[in-house]
């Protein structure tokens, strides 16, 4: 079973940064499909940024593009998402996902793709 872990949420003034970590006990993320994906209250769950296996391409949501990056840390086993110029509507649960399944060398953000969840971190956006 793999679970995954998220840290570095927590509350930052408009226009600051945040890096988020997620890695997983047991397994190597470098072979999975990840997602990063927040959920405000009353709000669906939306995908933020991804990142495939083998050459890492990525994708992010139009609302984070310039402004968040996804990457590797392949020595730390973690996935990072860098978020820069961060703005209140940023304010939400953000969430680690994986897969294996399927062809995880195409970028999806789609919640539906993943099959391993973390249990989310606090991000609040605020004066």
């Amino acid at each position: 079973q793999v679970q995954l872990v998220e840290s570095g949420g927590g509350l930052v003034q408009p226009g600051g940064s945040l890096r988020l970590s997620c890695t997983a006990s047991g397994v190597t993320l470098d072979y999975y499909l990840i997602g990063w994906f927040r959920q405000a209250p009353g709000k669906e769950r939306e995908g933020v940024s991804c990142i495939t296996r083998g050459d890492g391409t990525t994708d992010y949501a139009d609302s984070v593009k310039g402004r968040f990056t996804i990457s590797r840390d392949n020595a730390k086993k973690t996935v990072l998402l860098q978020m820069n110029n961060l703005k209140p509507e940023d304010t939400a649960v953000y969430y680690c996902a994986a897969t294996i399944r399927g062809n995880i060398w195409i970028p999806s953000l789609h919640p539906g793709r993943y099959d391993y969840w973390g249990q989310g971190t606090q991000v609040t956006v605020s004066s």
